[in-house]
């Protein structure tokens, strides 16, 4: 195992590869850190043996965090998607249902429907065939 001396040394001298190299502590030390630190280390995380390059370790944890940020970034972005998707479908359907009931929509109302909840486009929804004249619409998704 390196010593501080020669840590300070390494420093000193701009000699980080060398720290980076020769950086060993213990894997009991390492796990007790992490739980110090709150971090979640998993077995898998660590190298085999009684000691660890303790950046090589960092590496590997790093990595594996990196990698389930980016499942959970695409996860989430995939039902941001998938909402979108469906209020937009609602959006387009009840526009031409709108159409058809009303004869034409004005931008006013057409700007108000792209601009409602997905609640509120359910709601109209629900009370499509009440609809006589666009203040009808604009009272149920007011």
């Amino acid at each position: 195992m390196i010593n501080n001396t020669t840590i300070k040394r390494s420093c000193r001298n701009g000699n980080y590869d060398d720290l980076r190299n020769n950086r060993k502590i213990e894997t009991e030390n390492f796990m007790m850190a992490a739980i110090f630190t709150r971090t979640k280390i998993k077995r898998e995380d660590l190298p085999e043996g009684d000691e660890i390059n303790m950046c090589e370790a960092m590496d590997r944890l790093f990595q594996r965090l990196r990698n389930e940020g980016e499942v959970l970034g695409l996860e989430k972005g995939e039902t941001i998607g998938f909402e979108k998707g469906k209020r937009e479908e609602k959006q387009n359907t009840l526009k031409d249902l709108l159409k058809v009931k009303l004869g034409t929509l004005s931008r006013p109302l057409e700007k108000q429907l792209t601009n409602t909840s997905l609640e509120k486009l359910n709601e109209l929804t629900l009370n499509i065939f009440n609809v006589t004249n666009e203040e009808d619409v604009l009272r149920i998704i007011d």
